[in-house]
């Protein structure tokens, strides 16, 4: 252990208590990712998921590894994973809409 706090201790040395809350946040934001990761590969496109997918994982290492060397270095990373969901939300919106429009209006939007 490398900065000897037992469980269920929550608190300690800086670098510790930056790296707890970096791993309590990416488990708070992996369930909306995986939403729009899904909903996107289905209803619009698996390469351009694949690709919003690929950014969120980078941008969610960023933002691990600069959280764990200063709170302050996580911004980045932040807004790397900031634009993978945004884009992810705008393909799965695109290809909901696109769905119903060619299921019940027989009309396509792209």
């Amino acid at each position: 252990m490398k900065h000897k706090i037992m469980p269920p201790t929550v608190t300690g040395p800086p670098e510790f208590e930056r790296t707890f809350r970096a791993h309590q946040n990416s488990i708070e934001s992996y369930s909306i990712f995986l939403v729009v990761l899904w909903i996107s590969g289905i209803f619009c496109n698996e390469v351009l998921a694949a690709l919003g997918g690929l950014l969120y994982i980078v941008g969610r290492e960023m933002y691990f590894t600069g959280y764990i060397r200063e709170s302050k270095k996580r911004l980045p990373g932040f807004y790397l994973v900031l634009c993978a969901l945004l884009f992810l939300t705008v393909t799965a919106t695109i290809g909901i809409i696109q769905s119903f429009l060619s299921k019940y209006l027989n009309t396509r939007l792209l």
